[in-house]
């Protein structure tokens, strides 16, 4: 049995669950989420506890088990407490700044890039090299935070461009000066 799948999903004080089938509403203080998931899955709300069961072992659904959980434990913490993203902007001269709804990027081309914010989506500026994407949808704040750092990713060889926090730049050594073979 899945592992994932078998642990039932808490939902804490302040978040609403409405089941109808396999289609799931999920509001809370951030936001309101709904999904429609597969239709072997069997999802149940027990008091303040959502269960996914599958019905046999054939292995679409084993597959599915604990996919299902997963996908309703990050909508229950999306509209609890929300996801976030933290980006980095490395290189002399690049910089973001926030203009309404509008996020403005100076990367080294002939041209500043300007990114509309998502609905449901909130980008923040705390500093010129630092990009923060909130948002209650887990996969939404990863897609804009992908499409953020798509305008200029880091290079290998002196790392400059967009990076997410924490993440690592495996370096390239550059060109040596030796001459050629006479």
């Amino acid at each position: 049995m899945s592992r994932v799948g078998r642990m039932p999903v808490v939902i804490p004080a302040g978040v609403d669950v409405k089941l109808d089938g396999h289609d799931l509403t999920v509001k809370g203080p951030k936001g309101t989420l709904s999904a429609s998931f597969h239709k072997n899955m069997t999802i149940t709300k027990e008091g303040n506890t959502i269960v996914v069961t599958r019905p046999n072992d054939e292995k679409l659904n084993r597959s599915l088990h604990g996919l299902t959980r997963a996908l309703i434990a990050n909508m229950v913490t999306g509209v609890s407490q929300g996801f976030e993203k933290t980006l980095e902007i490395v290189g002399v001269g690049y910089r973001a700044q926030k203009q309404g709804k509008k996020l403005i990027l100076t990367l080294g081309y002939s041209h500043p890039v300007e990114m509309e914010e998502p609905q449901g989506i909130t980008i923040e500026v705390p500093s010129q090299d630092k990009i923060v994407v909130k948002g209650a949808d887990k996969q939404l704040v990863g897609e804009v935070a992908a499409q953020i750092r798509g305008k200029r990713p880091p290079e290998p060889y002196k790392g400059k461009g967009i990076k997410y926090a924490g993440e690592v730049i495996i370096r390239k050594e550059g060109k040596t000066g030796g001459k050629g073979k006479k």
